[in-house]
């Protein structure tokens, strides 16, 4: 399995690629399923999510199919009401006090019910891991505790973390206290999808990027730690996404996970001279580049190829989520870019199956 080989450093003809947020409004079939779905029913229903999952893989053959879901799922079955709305996800009660955080509990993730969201990731992960070729991985995912954290704090979230960040200096007992209990319970669910049939797991900490370094060492590094710990119990690679992360990469490097994804920031070159050798990286083309032409962005999916053309541990992807309205055109020839780097292709399932 190249994805795999990659999470070990031992690439052979090509690395493996894939794309975060690569199922979503960018596909036509996603848009039509959506048309009559609700986002949390889409979440929700094992069938419909199993569908959205597989539908880029249909189309591009990535070498991972990442389950679709959302990471805020898991702190609202612990006590936090969770809604949606065309303008994002939202928490109704903030926790900013002791007697906001008293009302968040510890899920009991040893009896998940897909009728509340987070059991419904399980059931889609044992029947991807059916559905999808061995050739490929399947991914699971979660939320990172300093990210749930800060929307909890913040109540929803748009380009900052003030809130969070104000937060952090006036409570940081009750900050901690939080941040432990998260962390318990992301590395449990995490373990709970390795044993579903995920063969790797992303912890997604997007806004720890906006933490200076002193912050981050003491409110994020130790609590990611957690979370990754228990997916290396587990016996399963990890990957850890910072968004922003130039500024503490070498702390990243020390969370245990087996693979770095970086933002486009940050020449991959760059990064791998700055942790050595060992770790996987991931990453890192800027999502907005893929409104290029075809030919465009074949060429600049060649030259991180091209600089990472040696290097054994290296996962193609993109430096954060497909945008919604990106061509699909254009991550077609970025897949394609990598895949016929030595002509090595991967098996995709047949285009004209419907769902499961």
């Amino acid at each position: 399995m190249l994805f795999l080989n990659a999470c070990k450093n031992r690439n052979g003809d090509r690395p493996p690629v894939w794309l975060m947020r690569q199922a979503g409004r960018y596909l036509p079939e996603y848009r039509t399923i959506r048309a009559t779905k609700s986002f949390v029913e889409m979440c929700t229903d094992p069938d419909v999510a199993v569908e959205v999952s597989l539908q880029p893989f249909r189309r591009f053959g990535m070498d991972a199919v990442i389950v679709f879901y959302d990471i805020l799922f898991l702190p609202g079955v612990m006590g936090a009401p969770l809604v949606f709305t065309d303008e994002g996800p939202r928490f109704e009660r903030p926790l900013r006090t002791s007697a906001d955080f008293d009302r968040l509990g510890r899920a009991d993730l040893t009896s998940l019910d897909p009728s509340k969201g987070t059991g419904a990731i399980l059931e889609s992960l044992r029947r991807l891991r059916r559905e999808v070729p061995r050739e490929a991985a399947v991914l699971g995912f979660a939320g990172a505790p300093f990210t749930l954290a800060a929307y909890l704090v913040e109540g929803r979230l748009g380009q900052g973390v003030d809130r969070m960040r104000r937060f952090l200096n006036e409570e940081p007992r009750l900050a901690h206290r939080l941040l432990e209990l998260l962390a318990q319970a992301t590395g449990e669910y995490l373990s709970l999808q390795a044993a579903a049939g995920a063969d790797a797991l992303q912890l997604f900490d997007t806004w720890a990027g906006l933490l200076d370094r002193k912050d981050y060492a003491e409110f994020a590094l130790p609590y990611e730690k957690i979370a990754l710990e228990a997916v290396a119990r587990a016996g399963k690679p990890s990957i850890l996404f910072v968004n922003g992360c130039t500024h503490i990469l070498e702390d990243m490097a020390a969370s245990g996970a087996s693979v770095l994804s970086l933002d486009w920031r940050l020449p991959l070159r760059t990064a791998r001279e700055r942790v050595g050798a060992g770790l996987g990286l991931q990453g890192n083309l800027d999502p907005a580049a893929l409104f290029a032409a075809p030919d465009a962005v074949r060429q600049r999916t060649s030259s991180l190829l091209d600089a990472m053309s040696s290097d054994p541990g290296y996962v193609v992807n993109l430096g954060h989520g497909v945008l919604p309205e990106t061509p699909p055109e254009s991550v077609e020839a970025f897949v394609e870019a990598v895949k016929a780097r030595k002509g090595v292709r991967t098996a995709a399932l047949d285009p004209a199956r419907g769902l499961p």
